[in-house]
């Protein structure tokens, strides 16, 4: 797809879309792709919705009736988990020939005028992965708990310790690929979810040679609905770090 647009009858459409997972976010959904449909370049959005029971596939539909050809929807049976949901997004991103392929929350953390800023470098050449990192030229959170804050932290200092893996921000989930590392990744043996599906996916693009980047983000705890942090996602972020290290140390990454 080409980004050039000699007028608006006959202009490309966007190369470039946005992943954004879903599980009970009615009051945040709406907001979110009304502000990602006005971005320039423009930015296509496809929510991967897990049978949210409060709605959410419905405002989707609502905006996507607005914008047939910019907003797509995947509804899925039941709450099967952020790491398929994403791995579900790339694979209808790639098989609809998509040059630049973002991840994004729904609850409005991160910004989605942001995403131009992560978007130039991948698409200037300069780097393959893009990462809206918090942690990137001083600390960027804002209305998170001390608690929750020295625990992100040290989460990425535990995850370079065991991996070497040289980025600040190890579980951010702003970003944006270049299609060619989903093409390359073996994508079928991501198995991990929520943090950890993060750092899988951040280690296997360092590990296979990819260039990437952190870019300043700002990221402000959600208003509405409630958060999807559980014990059991941090859990699973600690042990996932040394199954990838060893399993790239026996040659099987």
């Amino acid at each position: 797809m080409s980004n050039s647009s000699p007028s608006a009858s006959d202009a490309s459409p966007p190369d470039a879309l946005v992943i954004v997972p879903t599980y009970n976010e009615a009051d945040n959904i709406g907001p979110v792709i009304d502000q990602v449909l006005t971005q320039s370049p423009p930015i296509d959005v496809l929510v991967v919705d897990d049978n949210s029971a409060d709605g959410t596939a419905d405002v989707v539909r609502s905006r996507k009736a607005d914008a047939p050809d910019r907003v797509h929807l995947i509804e899925r049976s039941g709450k099967l988990g952020l790491g398929t949901a994403y791995l579900r997004g790339f694979r209808y991103a790639l098989a609809r020939d998509y040059t630049y392929i973002c991840e994004m929350d729904a609850d409005l953390s991160h910004d989605p005028s942001d995403l131009p800023s992560l978007l130039a470098p991948v698409q200037n050449g300069e780097v393959d992965l893009a990462i809206g990192s918090r942690y990137v030229e001083g600390v960027r959170v804002i209305n998170w708990p001390l608690s929750r804050l020295v625990l992100s932290y040290s989460a990425g200092i535990y995850t370079r310790a065991i991996t070497r893996l040289p980025l600040l921000d190890v579980t951010a989930g702003f970003k944006c690929f270049h299609r060619r590392v989903l093409e390359s990744l073996p994508l079928d043996h991501v198995n991990s979810d929520g943090y950890a599906f993060q750092v899988e996916m951040h280690y296997r693009t360092w590990r296979a040679g990819f260039r990437f980047k952190e870019v300043p983000v700002v990221f402000t705890e959600r208003t509405e609905g409630e958060s999807k942090m559980r014990r059991e996602i941090v859990v699973e972020a600690a042990l996932k770090v040394w199954e990838l290290r060893l399993q790239d140390l026996l040659g099987r990454l």
